[in-house]
């Protein structure tokens, strides 16, 4: 009794401790990453980009090894190395893949390395509409008795739908009929089933068989649409139906339960009497096929048995139409839903999976590392399919659970030393938290890799050694051992001489250190590898007297580790060293005839020993040359000639003083040269005295031989001239023969001569050369012509200028030289120039231009005409040049007064004003003009004299006259005013008028104007008569100059006008003046010389201005 009590207590803490766990991790099992697609994508269609919604870099995906390690469902879905996105691999059928499940999730695993991480993702599958609702027979059949009752219902096949949500079976439709109703029934969590009501009395006599259209429409958009023909027969009378007394059965069973237990029991009762009353009971024939193959039915009790294996991770739930018929013709039948519900049992063990493993983890490793990855399941559900993993605690590994339920992380929970302990089998224990708990076991063995943390460490350090030099090869110096603690590659030490400062030693040529590569040897000593320093060769004090080596063991880990040996040799010194010579033959150039005492070479031996075994003396035997015994120079003793012997080789011999004489040799070859001694020479067979600068690129000017008494290479003569002149050496096909011809355009303008330079050069060493000058005279050739000094030229000459005088000048220069430059100038003369001619004359010899007569501004305001230089070249050449003359107005012109004007033709007026008048009252106004122009025909009117200032007021602008004030009692009646007009030119001109105003009463002033008037009115009779008649002559005279010009343009008479006398103004017509003359009171048109059309024109204009001006007076 104590241990069921002890082991229940057990129990319950254990059940604590998983609920526990549960909450401390439940809220760790959603996924990093969610995704939500619909099924039946396409295969290749974009998930989503994992890597950027990650943040992992997309270059170190593949080195990573980026993949999918969860499960079935992988298949499903992969993932692409180079750019991480998660793409569909297959089709994916939400209701193959969820049975009906209102959520569908796939949960993926994704593994990356170095470092490990794992990611969950979620990819939701939304349902699409793919399916229509469909029953599982074509057409039901029902009977039914005529004495039925109406309001009776019938239950009808509910139609499938896999698809879930909006997407499955939403409503039925019954097509029209006059018997029948449809109602649904609602069953919760199994929807809505059809219900076929009777809604009007059957008569069988009258209709036998009703056929009927049951559609189930789902709700999808669009929606889709199943149909079922329901056939019903009317039968006789069969007055009740069987009726159950629940319609809705539910019941709970454990899974795993024996076959023939009994799950349920249904139960009908029949109001008839007799075989009617007698029930029969079955299923449904639409239902699942694993119902049928899982439970049976009594059809006489209704008891539901236990057919096949019940297993809860199979089904939880079955769901059974039974129905129940009587025995009656026809029989009458009822149906009921019966709910099977699955209790879970915890009949499943944990299970472990390895999702990664690291087989080998580094000593080295930090805390925390991963080394594997640990998925556990439970296919029991609840509290049983939760599960515990646990280990051991005297090990350095620990299980971190991960925001995945059920997901282990392996980590290392402190540093590792393979020198401790190198491999570890850790077994983990996977508990579930059902009652009684199930265990599983999983044993993996981690193995520690070793790390090169040891470094190599030698027994002795220092060394010092003292060697003879000229030592035998061979000998054994000493030896030393190093040891490492690691183990393999990273215990394996190599041995290296080195220098201090870390660079191969000189020492190293002497040492053989190592079998494999000549350096150390190593010799197995009770299997331990020791070195032997041993003489690879003789060591040499003359070479170098101590040696500072650095023996360095270096071990084959990586990185590597290293430890060093400090060894001093110190090497003895013997005398063996020989006088050697700098080189073993010395080869030298003389020349021929050096003078005695010439030094021809200087040989150098040296002895590598110390004192008099270094101490070197020179000699050797010849009669032309000697030697200085101590320094080693060769000096010549007689003639050299090189046509007696070209070559001698002389064996040199240098001793030292040593005990035993030791003795060097080497062999001095003089080779004399040949002296060139002959310049070359040049002579100029042919030279032209002149050439013109027009001739072509490749004339010659001149032939020039050259030749050197000289041989070989002595006698070889290259000529050469300079590069920066038009000319070149053209060699001939005879050896030495150069011809001196053009290369480029001559230009005499530019250098009217050349000296050329030939310089001859021979080709010994050193080369000897000499030079000829030729001088190259250019010819001039007219081939340039006159330029002006400008383009064009414009010159402004004042009017009334002296005749005869020059006005203006120009200049024209020719580059070329002598006759071809000299210039002549002239005008250029056209057909209708010839009133310029009469105006101007040129100086053909230096262009100063003159004036034949004076210019009046008011006549001719400008013009233009074009000069022709040319020089006196064959053929002679020319340029031409416009020059535009401007006139210059002076205030030659004195202002003529136009009004007042007397009788006599004098500039004096009578004017007569009430005495009334007010202030402001305009007395009459002075007009006049000048012919000049600017300011030398601007006027300016003024008050030269006048009775009473304070009377009257001249407008100096306008020239009118006006009152300043009203006529006083005083005033005096006559009043006489001088006005001076001038113009505003640098020496004024002006006139003056005389206006005698008379002050009159009122009344005088209105006879005075009657009388006026009366003789104003026979005045314009008469104006009026004069008009007419001026009129018609000018209109005659217009007539007639049209008709003549009209003739005179048919006939093409030529154009005498002058384009240089045309000044066109702003409105392109000719400018002319007016001039008016007082003593006969008529306008005087001046202007330029023109055609006869012109003059017609003109006189048009005359009679015009004539007119205009005398009505214009007239009507004043």
């Amino acid at each position: 009794m104590g241990d069921g009590g002890q082991r229940r207590r057990w129990e319950y803490w254990w059940v604590a401790l998983c609920f526990s766990l549960l909450l401390a991790f439940g809220e760790h099992v959603s996924a990093q990453i969610r995704y939500s697609i619909p099924e039946e994508l396409k295969e290749g269609s974009v998930v989503g980009n994992v890597a950027k919604d990650l943040s992992l870099a997309v270059g170190t995906l593949e080195e990573r090894r980026f993949r999918i390690v969860s499960g079935s469902n992988d298949a499903l879905f992969q993932v692409n190395q180079n750019n991480g996105v998660l793409y569909v691999h297959k089709n994916i059928d939400r209701e193959e893949l969820c049975d009906g499940n209102s959520a569908c999730m796939i949960n993926l695993k994704i593994v990356v390395e170095n470092p490990l991480e794992i990611h969950y993702i979620g990819v939701e599958i939304s349902d699409v509409n793919d399916h229509s609702p469909s029953f599982s027979e074509k057409e039901q059949n029902l009977e039914i008795a005529e004495s039925t009752l109406p309001g009776t219902g019938f239950q009808l096949q509910a139609a499938r739908d896999p698809d879930s949500g909006m997407n499955s079976v939403h409503l039925y439709k019954l097509s029209h009929n006059e018997y029948f109703d449809l109602e649904l029934r609602d069953t919760g969590e199994e929807g809505k089933i059809p219900v076929l009501k009777l809604h009007k009395p059957l008569d069988r006599e009258l209709e036998s068989k009703h056929i009927l259209v049951l559609t189930a429409i789902d709700g999808g958009i669009p929606p889709r649409s199943g149909h079922v023909n329901i056939s019903v027969t009317v039968l006789d009378n069969n007055d009740n139906r069987p009726i159950f007394n629940q319609n809705l059965y539910s019941v709970t069973i454990q899974e795993n339960c024996a076959v023939g237990t009994i799950v349920a029991k249904v139960n009908a009762t029949d109001l008839d009497d007799g075989v009617y009353s007698e029930i029969i009971y079955s299923f449904v024939k639409n239902l699942k096929r694993k119902v049928y193959d899982t439970f049976s039915l009594d059809s006489n009790t209704g008891e539901i048995s236990v057919k096949g294996n019940i297993d809860f991770e199979d089904t939880e739930v079955y769901r059974a139409d039974v129905m129940a018929s009587d025995k009656g013709q026809p029989p009458m039948r009822t149906e009921c839903r019966v709910i099977i519900k699955i209790k879970d049992v915890n009949d499943n063990k944990p299970e472990i999976e390895l999702t990664s493993l690291s087989n080998m983890v580094s000593e080295d490793s930090k805390p925390e590392t991963v080394i594997s990855l640990i998925s556990v399941t439970d296919k029991d559900s609840g509290i049983n399919g939760k599960v515990i993993c646990s280990l051991s605690e005297d090990i350095p590994f620990e299980l971190k659970p991960s925001f995945q339920d059920n997901l282990y992380s392996l980590v290392t929970k402190q540093r590792l030393d393979r020198e401790l302990v190198s491999l570890y089998d850790i077994t983990i224990t996977a508990t579930d938290c059902g009652q009684p708990p199930l265990y599983t076991f999983k044993t993996l063995s981690v193995q520690i890799s070793d790390v090169n943390d040891n470094s190599p460490e030698f027994s002795q350090n220092p060394f010092e050694l003292y060697l003879v030099e000229n030592n035998g090869p061979g000998a054994s110096i000493f030896s030393v051992s190093a040891t490492d603690k690691d183990l393999n590659e990273n215990a394996e030490i190599s041995y290296h001489i080195v220098r201090g400062e870390g660079t191969q030693n000189a020492m190293a040529s002497f040492l053989n250190i190592n079998s494999d590569n000549g350096i150390i040897s190593i010799k197995d000593s009770d299997e331990d590898k020791i070195p032997f320093l041993i003489l690879q060769k003789s060591l040499d004090r003359e070479n170098r007297i101590n040696h500072s080596l650095v023996l360095t063991a270096i071990d084959g880990g990586n990185p590597p580790k290293s430890g060093s040996l400090n060894i001093t040799v110190t090497v003895l010194d013997v005398n063996d060293n020989k006088p050697v010579f700098s080189q073993d033959t010395y080869s030298v150039t003389l020349q021929e005839n050096s003078p005695i005492g010439t030094i021809v070479v200087k040989v150098n031996a040296t002895d590598l020993d110390e004192g008099l075994n270094r101490v070197v003396e020179y000699s050797l035997a010849f009669d032309l040359f000697e030697i200085d015994d101590v320094t080693g120079e060769i000096t010549v003793k007689g003639l050299i000639d090189f046509e007696e012997q070209s070559v001698y080789e002389i064996d040199m011999q240098a001793s030292d003083k040593g005990p035993v004489t030791l003795t060097g040799h080497c062999s001095v070859v003089i080779n004399v040269k040949d002296v060139n001694d002959n310049a070359p020479e040049m002579e100029v067979t042919s030279l032209s005295s002149q050439v013109p600068e027009d001739a072509r690129p490749g004339t010659a000017v001149a032939l020039i031989s050259v030749f050197d008494m000289d041989s070989g290479e002595n006698g070889l003569v290259i000529c050469t001239i300079s590069d920066n002149i038009p000319f070149e050496l053209n060699p001939s096909f005879q050896k030495n023969m150069y011809s001196l011809i053009t290369k480029s355009r001559l230009d005499k303008e530019s250098e009217p001569m050349y000296t050329v330079t030939i310089t001859s050069t021979d080709k010994g060493v050193p080369s000897l050369s000499s030079h000829k000058t030729v001088t190259v005279h250019i010819s001039d050739v007219n081939d340039n012509s006159p330029v002006f000094s400008r383009s064009q030229y414009a010159f402004y000459v004042p009017e009334n200028n002296a005749p005869h005088a020059s006005v203006f000048s120009l200049s024209a220069s020719d580059r070329d030289q002598d006759e071809n430059a000299r210039v002549f100038y002239s005008i250029w003369k056209s057909d209708g120039d010839a009133p310029i001619i009469s105006y101007l004359n040129i100086n053909s010899d230096d262009g100063n231009i003159y004036a034949l007569k004076s210019f009046d501004f008011e006549t001719l305001k400008t013009f233009q005409f074009q000069v022709v230089a040319t020089d006196s070249g064959t053929p002679s050449l020319s340029s031409n040049v416009t020059i535009n003359v401007f006139i210059l107005d002076q205030n030659d012109n004195a202002p003529v007064i136009l009004y007042p004007v007397s009788a006599n033709g004098s500039a004096e007026g009578v004017e007569e004003i009430p005495r009334n008048v007010n202030a402001g009252h305009l007395v009459t106004k002075v007009r006049a003009y000048d012919a000049d122009i600017g300011y030398n025909g601007w006027l300016l009117f003024s008050l030269q004299e006048v009775t009473d200032h304070s009377l009257f007021a001249l407008d100096r602008y306008t020239g009118q006259i006006r009152t300043l004030r009203s006529f006083t009692e005083t005033d005096e009646a006559e009043h006489k005013l001088v006005i001076l007009v001038k113009d505003n030119g640098n020496v004024s001109l002006s006139a003056t008028a005389t206006v005698i105003i008379n002050a009159v009463e009122p009344k005088e002033a209105f006879a005075a104007s009657d009388v006026k008037s009366a003789v104003k009115d026979e005045e314009e009779n008469s104006v009026t008569f004069y008009l007419i008649i001026t009129l018609g002559s000018v209109s005659a005279l217009f007539l007639i100059s049209i008709i003549v010009l009209i003739v005179m343009q048919c006939s093409k008479a030529p154009d005498y006008s002058s384009k240089y006398l045309q000044d066109v103004n702003y409105d392109g017509t000719l400018c002319h003046s007016i001039q008016y003359r007082s003593g006969d009171k008529r306008y005087m048109l001046v202007g330029p010389r023109m055609s006869i059309g012109s003059t017609i024109c003109t006189f048009m204009i005359v009679c015009l201005c004539m007119f205009v001006p005398n009505m214009l007076l007239l009507l004043e």
